[in-house]
């Protein structure tokens, strides 16, 4: 346990921005979830609503350097191959029909 004043200080600081982070990064995390399982489900509109959502959440954990920017973009750039891949899907199957 700290024994200075600041080093007290720093503990609870600490203790609060990481319940702030963990936050962050929980919400980022279920909202890639929500666009992983719109996209396994087929559902294309849920799916870019809820990328929409996860890739505005992505860029605020980024701009807040909760994660790395990279990390944001590759986030981002791997859903929207993924709905990429189902309107792919989507438009083959309509085309065939």
């Amino acid at each position: 346990m700290p024994h200075t004043k600041s080093a007290k200080k720093r503990l609870r600081q600490n203790l609060k921005r990481r319940a702030r982070n963990r936050a962050v990064k929980s919400a980022l995390k279920t909202q890639i979830r929500k666009v992983r399982e719109a996209i396994q489900a087929g559902d294309l509109s849920k799916a870019e609503a809820e990328f929409r959502l996860a890739a505005k959440k992505a860029d605020q954990a980024a701009a807040k350097r909760i994660i790395h920017p990279n990390k944001a973009a590759r986030i981002k750039s791997r859903l929207a191959a993924k709905i990429r891949a189902l309107k792919g899907k989507t438009a083959s199957t309509a085309a065939s029909s």
